[in-house]
């Protein structure tokens, strides 16, 4: 925390410094207490000043977790397929990548989202609510940043698998979709995972994220290319000569 006679800024530079003191006192709370725990005061107490003060930076609660998410799909999209890129190529098999690279993929895209406990929290918020309460100039820019760096993802692992990129663009869509789901749904680090782990009842209720969204994820890439090895084999003429 910064002291409380947190000056206003007068000068761009200063305006982005505090910005960004506001925005790591944000992602530094959710990362301890979640998300949907951080109200705007308690971000403005960890920076050193007042709410009202606050909100000239940023116009609401939403806005700052928009622009931390927006900053996590950045950053993911450059480690992810810097990941990508390092996997191994073989030559396919009837027009399918084969099992080994499709779980190949599916790990790295797996692991690179669990290793990012916040960024897992921000997806399933994302669109419940940090979407709709803030201008639609902020929003706008979110998406266009998500939209970018999601389309970079699926453009790698197109490139690796041969399929058409809407059905590659599913493949991230569903790695983002699971990983923010899942991850609220196994609860980590709180009192809800400690009762699970507890009760010998409810063990069933606690989710191992990374492996539960390699195995949906390498189910759906060998899904996607044995439709496709199935529709190139209908669509090759055959060999009718006597």
């Amino acid at each position: 925390m910064v002291g409380s006679n947190f000056e206003r800024a007068r000068t761009p530079e200063a305006k982005r410094l505090r910005e960004n003191a506001i925005l790591t006192a944000a992602a530094h709370l959710a990362t301890l207490h979640g998300v949907r725990e951080v109200t705007l005061t308690a971000i403005a107490d960890e920076v050193g000043m007042h709410k009202s003060a606050l909100l000239r930076y940023f116009e609401t609660r939403e806005e700052i977790y928009l622009q931390l998410a927006a900053t996590g799909y950045d950053e993911w999209s450059v480690a992810v397929r810097s990941r990508l890129a390092a996997i191994p190529r073989s030559s396919p098999v009837d027009g399918r990548p084969g099992l080994q690279i499709a779980e190949s993929i599916a790990t790295v895209l797996a692991q690179s989202l669990v290793e990012r406990p916040l960024f897992c929290d921000l997806l399933a918020h994302t669109p419940l609510n940090l979407e709709r309460n803030v201008s639609l100039a902020a929003l706008r820019t979110f998406k266009l940043r998500a939209i970018a760096d999601t389309a970079e993802v699926a453009a790698a692992i197109a490139e690796i698998t041969q399929l058409p990129s809407d059905q590659a663009s599913n493949v991230v869509l569903t790695a983002t979709v699971m990983a923010g789901a899942l991850w609220q749904m196994a609860a980590p680090g709180t009192h809800l995972r400690a009762f699970y782990e507890t009760d010998p009842e409810l063990t069933h209720a606690v989710i191992d994220v990374g492996p539960r969204v390699t195995d949906i994820l390498t189910a759906l890439i060998n899904g996607y290319t044995l439709d496709r090895s199935a529709g190139l084999s209908a669509s090759t003429p055959r060999n009718t000569e006597q």
